[in-house]
Parts: structure tokens; sequence; C-alpha cells
């Protein structure tokens, strides 16, 4: 097959699955899986899913994992305990002064757990809330000047992190993958308060109506 058709056949079949990407998009895809990269162990632990669906989440998750349990250590000696109290500080400091609900729904934290966990970011002298001003049943948070300087030291940390755990990626590959899972994250991140409290068949249905899965 001539290369020219050869590359274009390719560009329609990535096109026709991600139509929102670019040609940047396109062209890391190509390079990356035309890259023979050796295996030099396990693809994952434990049970092998027999579906790529299945394999990708797992490897997500496993991966997932293995961030948190680094993270954590990594946040030692911040004056933070958990990852997740990162993210709620980070996004007040991003928010300015946000509503409580607000700041637990950003990070995908039920009502009662997100609301406990600001009420010990709270005791801990990392944040303060105070009344809405436009409707007086809502808090707004701020950061406090300790809330503030925990940001900094676990934002040095958490990149530490990051770095470590992405660095078999090259510039490109860790574009790719964003392309590639952003709109999964974006859809189900606008979705998921809809589905709370459905049973998951009712979910399902809905998510995949008029969808071949």
């Amino acid at each position: 097959m001539n290369k020219t058709v050869e590359l274009v056949n390719e560009w329609a079949l990535f096109e026709e699955k991600h139509p929102g990407a670019s040609i940047d998009d396109f062209c890391r895809h190509y390079l990356a899986s035309h890259q023979q990269q050796k295996i030099t162990g396990p693809l994952t632990g434990g049970v092998v899913p027999p579906t790529s669906e299945g394999l990708l989440l797992k490897m997500i998750g496993r991966i997932h994992k293995l961030n948190m349990n680094y993270a954590g250590r990594a946040l030692e000696g911040t004056g933070l305990n958990q990852v997740e109290e990162f993210g709620i500080l980070l996004t007040v400091q991003q928010e300015g002064n946000p509503r409580k609900t607000d700041i637990i729904y950003a990070n995908l934290f039920e009502l009662s757990s997100g609301t406990d966990m600001l009420n010990r970011l709270k005791t801990r002298g990392l944040i303060k809330e105070y009344d809405d001003e436009e409707d007086k049943r809502s808090k707004r948070i701020e950061l406090t000047a300790a809330g503030a300087k925990a940001i900094d030291l676990c934002m040095l940390q958490m990149r530490k992190v990051a770095g470590m755990m992405t660095m078999e990626l090259d510039e490109d590959d860790k574009q790719l993958c964003i392309s590639l899972l952003k709109n999964i994250e974006i859809k189900f991140s606008a979705l998921w308060q809809q589905h709370r409290g459905k049973p998951f068949e009712e979910v399902y249905t809905d998510m995949v109506a008029d969808k071949k899965v």
C-alpha cells in the first residue's frame, strides 16, 4: 500500500475514535502505537482481565494505588495526612473562597465524608469558614496562612512523586495519555452527582443507550 494512503487511513481511524483530537495528538498516537517497547515484567499483578477495557482500568487503578502510597509517604512532615487533603486545600486556593459543597463535589467526595475532612482541616487551623453573604444556608471556605504554607510544602512533594511515577514517559507520551483519557474524566466528572443514589443498571442503561459497549 502507498505510504501516503496508509497514513491517511490511520488518521481517518484515529479521527473517528477521537473526533476532538488534533493532528499533534494523532502524531503522538501514531508514534506511540508503532514503538516496540520491551516488557521487563508482568503486565499487571493478580488476575489479568480478559478484555482490553478491563485491563486498561485495572492498570489505571493499580497506578493510582501506587501513586497514593508514595504520595502518602511524601506528605510526612508537611502538615497534611493524606493526598485528598492536599486536593481540598488546592481547590480552595484556586477558587478563592468557594462554597463547602462546591469543594466537596469538585473532589468527588460524598457530602458526609467531604464535610468531615473539611472539619478536620478547620480544627487543625488550615482553613476557616464563614456564612455566604448571598445564601445564609451555605458556608464559604478560605485558606489560613498555615493552609497556604502547607500547600507550598506539599506542592514540592507532589511534583516529586508525579515526576518519579511518570519518569518512563517522555513529554509526548504524557500528552498523548492526557489526550486519550481526558474525555472520560470530563464526561463522568460532570455526571457522577446525577448518578448518586441510582442503581447501577439504570446508570449503565442511560450511559450506553444507542452505543455499542
